[in-house]
């Protein structure tokens, strides 16, 4: 159930682009902190509902330091990265991120790293690179050095939070509900600081707000802890190279991007790459089946 949780979490983000899309000129920081507005919410009501009270939130600095710095720490890094660097090197820089956390589940208790799951992530980062700079191709700029090692911090920042996730496995998924109250505040502090106020001007873009809050910037965090708390950690995160694909295919049938030769290869360099790292996990299901 947890490795289906964290995939659902990657399914949602692949409606990130979208939404984002939809919203208007909102900026970035500003965005953010509406969309985690709306997951603190989403949080506080499952809480109310389940009659789970405010003690949950009592847990030890490290774990809220964990929690806001790979919430708010990835968002800031990636919208600095983006600033300083063009953007389709700068975020395959950051999509490091799945490949870093196959390669750092060999630290956590009861995990082995083989080299199907090496070759599953790596597999999946080439699908990606053909997703996001549309031809595979990447020239790196000395001039944006700082750029990309913004982007590389973004990357070990959400590989970080989510193989520390892991060893917090006993701390419930509750407490993102705190990570997201922080996230919103920080967030608004900073817009607050280097942006300039731009409401959604139609139905329309709130209504694409109030989805990003509701899914890609909001419910898959739930997801995603739980996921890598209770899944199998090295299948998600090779799988989540598929979040680029999924958000290209998307804007493809809203009618906001072509469909190109790079999409089709890059479905299959994913899919094989995935498929690579569920190696275990098929052999376990053919042994049940016989």
């Amino acid at each position: 159930m947890g490795t289906l949780l964290g995939f659902a979490a990657v399914l949602m983000w692949a409606l990130l682009a979208l939404f984002t899309a939809l919203s208007g000129d909102t900026p970035p920081f500003q965005l953010t902190a509406m969309s985690f507005a709306i997951a603190s919410i989403i949080g506080l009501v499952m809480l109310k509902a389940r009659g789970v009270g405010i003690g949950v939130f009592r847990q030890r600095p490290a774990v809220w330091l964990v929690g806001v710095v790979g919430l708010f720490g990835y968002h800031a890094l990636y919208f600095a990265a983006l600033k300083n660097a063009p953007a389709a090197e700068a975020s395959l820089i950051a999509y490091l991120w799945p490949l870093l956390i196959v390669l750092g589940s060999a630290s956590l208790p009861g995990e082995r790293l083989r080299w199907f799951h090496i070759l599953g992530a790596l597999t999946g980062l080439c699908g990606a690179a053909l997703i996001v700079t549309r031809s595979g191709g990447v020239s790196l700029d000395p001039r944006y050095a700082a750029g990309y090692g913004l982007a590389l911090l973004c990357a070990l920042t959400w590989s970080s939070y989510s193989l520390l996730s892991r060893r917090f496995g006993e701390v419930p998924s509750d407490v993102v509900t705190g990570f997201c109250i922080a996230t919103a505040v920080l967030s608004l502090l900073c817009h607050l600081a280097f942006e300039t106020t731009v409401w959604p001007v139609s139905a329309g873009q709130w209504g694409a707000i109030i989805l990003l809050g509701l899914l890609p910037v909001g419910g898959a965090f739930y997801l995603w802890d739980y996921g890598v708390k209770h899944g199998d950690i090295q299948v998600i995160g090779a799988a989540s190279y598929a979040a680029p694909l999924l958000s290209t295919l998307v804007l493809v049938a809203a009618g906001k991007a072509e469909m190109r030769f790079e999409i089709w290869a890059a479905a299959l360099l994913i899919t094989l790459g995935a498929g690579l790292a569920a190696l275990p996990l098929f052999r376990r299901l053919l042994r049940r089946a016989t």
